[in-house]
């Protein structure tokens, strides 16, 4: 168990399969499409980016904050995008995926719908995604920021100093 954590997986634990789940998170309503896709490759991003297009009104604008994850650089996504002059896309820097609001809302769904779920399958790990996303939406609120930019620097401020020390 790591430093935090009050219980672990037991020696019996059994995986019964993964999904990839993309998700984008409306800022003002902080409403989520999401969809489960069976893995992370530049083709999954597409078509998860095809239904992001479907699902937002033409007159919006889309402005996508991503990690630098290959799939996000992807030629073909580049492409499909580049075709696309409603989509502005914005790189978070390396570690700091915090500054994109859905790692909130991925934080939220494993608190409180994955972490010590029992799926039985992949179809069930998906059926609860879903039923947990259709809830969060009937009753999103938007995300709030609490820190401030001096906080926030205050802290990096300490973690350069015990970093610089060792």
């Amino acid at each position: 168990m790591g430093l935090g954590y009050v219980e672990g997986v037991t020696h019996s634990y059994i995986r019964n399969g993964t999904t990839t789940l993309f998700a984008a998170l409306e800022v003002a309503s902080a409403k989520v499409l999401a969809q489960c896709k069976p893995k992370h490759r530049h083709q999954e991003f597409l078509q998860f980016l095809k239904h992001i297009d479907k699902n937002v009104p033409k007159d919006l604008d889309i402005h996508l904050v991503v990690d630098n994850y290959g799939t996000h650089k992807h030629e073909k996504v580049k492409r499909w995008l580049a075709s696309k002059k409603r989509y502005h896309i914005h790189y978070t820097p390396t570690y700091a995926s915090w500054l994109n609001q859905v790692e909130i809302w991925f934080g939220i769904i494993t608190q409180k719908a994955i972490r010590r779920g029992t799926f039985r399958s992949v179809k069930d790990l998906i059926t609860c995604i879903k039923t947990f996303t259709d809830s969060y939406n009937s009753n999103s609120r938007p995300f709030v920021w609490t820190a401030t930019a001096d906080s926030i620097l205050q802290k990096i401020k300490i973690i350069f100093k015990l970093i610089h020390g060792t």
